[in-house]
């Protein structure tokens, strides 16, 4: 077989990366910022689409064959040295410092290395829109496990496409019609109001961003683009190329990844713009190139893989140990970036480059090498030394299996025991039951006293019917708020977004089940990325009060963020209370768990009697 001729060097795709890590990076960091940011991994796919497939064309057209066993040895020394290197440090680390995710780490291993950790994390109901969660440093890679299985099989579909569909046009076709089925499917799958996470993941479902740039190759191969071109054709490359680089920026700051027009085609609509600015920047005709190629997205894009890789942990441990981020998140988050940036470069430099370039034929060699007793290879024995502790580390981790999830600790516990209590007592008032005459004697007194409330507020209380939504902080006081208004009906889950609480408080308002005054525990979980105030507040309508509880999310970036905004709305609606417990429980660490977000027992005395107080009055 004749050695494959060197392809075409695209500078310009390293300014594309740049800008997708970029997206990526600030939407994890500040989320209220860059909301469209997530749409940044898109644009790998529709890289990955065009370059893979471009190039095993290229190989078919020259060899009359693909050879997929050296194929694959590239993908294998060009992915896995780096992500091994990322998974057994980010083990070791957790060895040593977070045990609490230990939980389920075996499979987290091996599901990455055979890439197919993004089903894994379907199977096993992991969020990637939750944000409040305990966060796992391996989160964003499922779209490495994506990539890994278009690798894997990809080589083969192209042979059968060059053996069985001759004709360009019918492969193009071919694979747009399979783009299409994969965004028909993502369509059909997404349910409004809900977690988003299994379309998200699935490579079903996401798979149309890498067809679509393999469809792109079949029609646009790189070798075939001539440079020269009349001046009006350069004229509309350049043009086109512009409006959809854009385009690509301002879908990175508009489009939501929780909200129907993502999945509804906007996902699709984002990957096929992705495309065409792809084309521009790949036709040596154009200016598009030039314009994407400068030191700094040299320097960025061709780290890119190290800097995805590397982002999660980096913020997940980073942010374990700084408990005051929302008090400078702009600080913390550029510091997380110098991070990400300082061990991406080690990453490159020493591991990524090296053993892709590595002959693997001369290991034994270079072992005997390094083993020598004498003081030649001096840092290879260093670093020999260090992986193996930081190896043997990550093994301990390995081994040891978790006896608790994350999950089962005290608050989950409390959790859990409010969400049996708060059951019951909706059932009871959707059955119209009151309590007894008993039961209301007993617990005035036990109100007064344990929430410190007058007699006149405890009675008022316990008169007042209110429908209660919203988050996790919501269902950690949904008891202690049941004792005092006794007539409260409560909607609260662990992680909601304030998108899924604006469609429950509208449900409840069309089916005549929202009473006149409304409570809302709803920012714990991620800034308001759209209308979701708007949207509660519109549902409620002018003629109810609606009191919502701030936020104390000191170890998140959008606390100040979700508290500003629900200021500016109770200017906008005069029905709109806003309960202060962020001033309130300032500098009472004492009333919180250890996430500093939800209060404990103890605090919960403070909590429902500053909320009882605010509502009563």
């Amino acid at each position: 077989m004749r050695r494959l001729k060197r392809s075409r060097y695209i500078t310009g795709f390293d300014g594309i990366r740049t800008l997708a890590v970029i997206a990526v990076i600030f939407y994890h960091l500040f989320p209220y910022a860059m909301q469209g940011g997530l749409m940044g991994v898109s644009i790998f796919f529709v890289i990955s689409g065009y370059l893979i497939t471009d190039l095993l064309l290229q190989e078919w057209e020259q060899n009359r064959k693909i050879d997929v066993k050296a194929f694959y040895i590239r993908r294998m020394k060009r992915l896995y040295p780096g992500l091994i290197t990322m998974l057994v440090g980010t083990i070791a680390y957790i060895t040593l410092f977070q045990k609490e995710l230990l939980a389920h780490i075996r499979m987290v291993f091996l599901t990455n290395l055979t890439s197919i950790y993004n089903w894994y994390q379907i199977h096993t109901g992991q969020s990637y829109f939750d944000k409040f969660a305990i966060q796992s440093p391996f989160t964003h890679l499922w779209s490495l496990s994506i990539e890994g299985q278009f690798y894997l099989f990809w080589p083969l579909l192209i042979i059968l496409m060059c053996k069985f569909l001759p004709k360009k046009s019918i492969r193009f076709f071919l694979l747009i019609g399979l783009s299409l089925l994969s965004a028909l499917e993502m369509m059909l799958l997404f349910k409004v109001g809900s977690d988003p996470s299994r379309v998200y993941y699935g490579t079903d479902t996401r798979v149309f961003s890498i067809l679509i740039g393999a469809a792109l190759a079949i029609v646009w191969p790189s070798s075939k683009l001539s440079q020269k071109l009349p001046n009006e054709s350069r004229r509309i490359l350049n043009i086109t190329g512009i409006v959809c680089a854009l385009l690509v920026i301002l879908s990175f700051f508009k489009m939501n990844g929780e909200k129907a027009f993502v999945y509804h085609g906007g996902m699709y609509l984002f990957s096929i713009i992705s495309a065409i600015l792809v084309a521009t920047v790949a036709h040596p005709g154009a200016s598009m190139n030039t314009w994407f190629t400068n030191p700094v997205f040299t320097w960025i894009g061709k780290r890119s893989y190290g800097i995805y890789i590397y982002q999660y942990p980096v913020m997940v441990f980073f942010e374990s140990k700084v408990k005051n981020i929302a008090a400078h998140p702009w600080l913390y988050g550029l510091i997380e970036i110098a991070i990400i940036l300082a061990i991406s470069e080690l990453s490159y430099r020493y591991i990524e480059i090296p053993l892709k370039k590595f002959d693997y034929s001369q290991t034994l060699i270079k072992v005997k090498q390094v083993f020598k007793r004498d003081k030649s290879h001096l840092n290879s024995k260093i670093g020999v030394a260090v992986g193996a502790i930081v190896f043997l580390i990550a093994g301990a981790g390995l081994v040891q299996q978790p006896t608790k999830k994350p999950q089962d600790n005290a608050l989950a516990k409390q959790i859990k025991e409010n969400n049996a209590k708060v059951k019951k007592r909706n059932s009871e008032l959707k059955s119209g039951k009151k309590q007894s005459t008993e039961q209301v004697s007993s617990s005035s007194s036990s109100e007064v006293k344990k929430y410190q409330l007058t007699a006149a507020q405890a009675d008022k209380a316990r008169n007042m019917k209110i429908t209660a939504v919203g988050d996790s902080v919501l269902a950690d006081g949904a008891s202690s708020l049941q004792e005092i208004f006794p007539n409260m009906y409560i909607d609260a889950k662990v992680g909601r977004q304030s998108a899924e609480a604006a469609k429950i408080v509208q449900q409840l308002a069309q089916t005549g089940k929202l009473e006149q005054t409304v409570l809302i525990s709803e920012g714990t979980n991620g800034a308001f990325m759209g209308h979701e105030i708007q949207d509660i507040m519109a549902a409620a309508g002018k003629d109810r009060q609606v009191y919502w509880i701030n936020v104390h999310v000191p170890t998140r970036r959008w606390q100040d963020q979700v508290n500003q905004d629900l200021a500016s709305a109770s200017k906008k609606y005069k029905n709109l209370h806003i309960i202060d417990w962020f001033s309130y429980s300032q500098n009472h660490a004492d009333w919180f768990y250890n996430d500093n977000v939800h209060p404990n027992l103890h605090g919960l005395e403070y909590y429902g009697s500053f909320v009882a107080k605010k509502i009563v009055k």
